[in-house]
């Protein structure tokens, strides 16, 4: 599976971004799919994730209640809405897939594919 992360960039501390995720090679509606970041000299964090189209929905403490991920099957797509971002929240944002559902949905080696990566930056 190929996936392409878009939607990062530069916003103020309260301010909203939505990361979009498009799967191609194959359809992921019952694969889990998650995002992670990464800052700089830190390790690759857990944020989201949607288990399957069934629903089965998993959040990091640090984002509950401020972001949201959400799948458009029909899309082959997965999205994070982030609203009330935080100056904290500045990372690499990577999305990927599994092969299929999983139960630990937490831990990156999980996961078979990942995007390249967009930058978001949470800065006054």
């Amino acid at each position: 599976v190929q996936l392409q992360a878009y939607g990062g960039g530069l916003v103020q501390p309260g301010g909203s971004l939505r990361l979009s995720c498009a799967a191609s090679g194959r359809t992921v509606s019952w694969s889990t799919m998650g995002w992670f970041r990464q800052a700089p000299g830190k390790e690759r964090e857990f944020v989201a994730a949607s288990r399957d189209r069934n629903g089965g929905l998993f959040y990091a403490d640090s984002v509950k209640g401020r972001f949201t991920i959400s799948r458009d099957n029909a899309k082959n797509t997965v999205y994070l809405q982030m609203n009330s971002l935080k100056p904290e929240d500045t990372a690499v944002y990577y999305c990927a897939v599994a092969l299929n559902r999983l139960i630990d949905v937490r831990t990156h080696s999980n996961y078979a594919d990942w995007g390249q990566g967009t930058q978001v930056t949470v800065s006054s």
